[in-house]
């Protein structure tokens, strides 16, 4: 099992693919057990380490609290321990506010960055708050969990277009699953880091080229904060596409513009 110690912590990690190196950083409670498909869409075209973040997955689940300053310091170890000294860097919604604290932490070790549906936190605006359906009702988490996916998503939009609809069942079935006591505290943590997010002020300090790329109805990371994040890093790009949460799956140009971007 390819495993790292970093940080006091052992951090599962996969590789795969050819091409130039790019560090994969997933979103809220997302691990590699799941991700295997969208992680081979960008190994089809670059060298991909992607990892379980701390608390999660075949991670270590430290005591917390954890920062987000920890969960860029892990990335950066990683990245680190198996010899890379730059790399281009993808992280979605929370992957991509790690994404940001790490590259305004180390400015110098990124050579291109791409931000997917995500939020810097403080004057650029936060994503909803999820920790705060932590204490809801399974059918009230699923019910608001819709409508963050994409704010589009009535019961009369659902029944008129297939594809989304097949996509709010794939997320909705997602929410079922049996969990044991470490993953609920490991993810539980993440969210409480993830709440206190500010990383709007030091966006100035990212150096490479950047793209900025939201979903027009995003209930999480809405596009207005795509915006604010875009006019903050220097000369970066923000595209908004046709979809919510899931975009990149929604819009059949948005992940074929992200890989163009980051092969640059």
């Amino acid at each position: 099992m390819p495993v790292v110690h970093v940080n006091g912590i052992d951090v599962y990690y996969e590789r795969s693919g050819v091409g130039a190196p790019l560090l994969f950083i997933n979103g809220s409670g997302a691990t590699l057990a799941g991700s295997g498909p969208m992680v081979g869409l960008y190994s089809a075209h670059f060298d991909v380490v992607a990892h379980d973040q701390r608390g999660l997955g075949r991670t270590t689940v430290p005591q917390g609290p954890y920062s987000m300053a920890d969960y860029a310091a892990d990335a950066a170890a990683l990245a680190a321990a198996i010899g890379w000294e730059r790399y281009r860097v993808v992280g979605t919604s929370f992957g991509g506010m790690v994404a940001q604290e790490l590259a305004v932490t180390f400015p110098e070790r990124i050579e291109r960055l791409a931000l997917v549906c995500t939020s810097s936190g403080g004057a650029g605006g936060a994503s909803y708050p999820l920790h705060t359906l932590l204490d809801k009702t399974a059918a009230e988490r699923a019910e608001i969990g819709l409508a963050l996916l994409d704010t589009r998503f009535s019961a009369e939009w659902l029944a008129d277009h297939e594809d989304d609809r097949a996509l709010a069942a794939m997320v909705a079935d997602r929410g079922t699953a049996e969990k044991s006591e470490d993953v609920l505290r490991g993810e539980r943590l993440q969210l409480e880091a993830r709440s206190h997010l500010d990383v709007y002020d030091r966006l100035p300090n990212i150096t490479c080229p950047t793209l900025v790329a939201s979903g027009r109805y995003d209930g999480i990371a809405p596009a207005s904060n795509g915006r604010a994040i875009a006019k903050q890093i220097p000369n970066a790009e923000l595209r908004i596409y046709e979809g919510g949460h899931a975009f990149f799956i929604q819009d059949r140009q948005a992940l074929p513009d992200i890989l163009e971007f980051l092969r640059g």
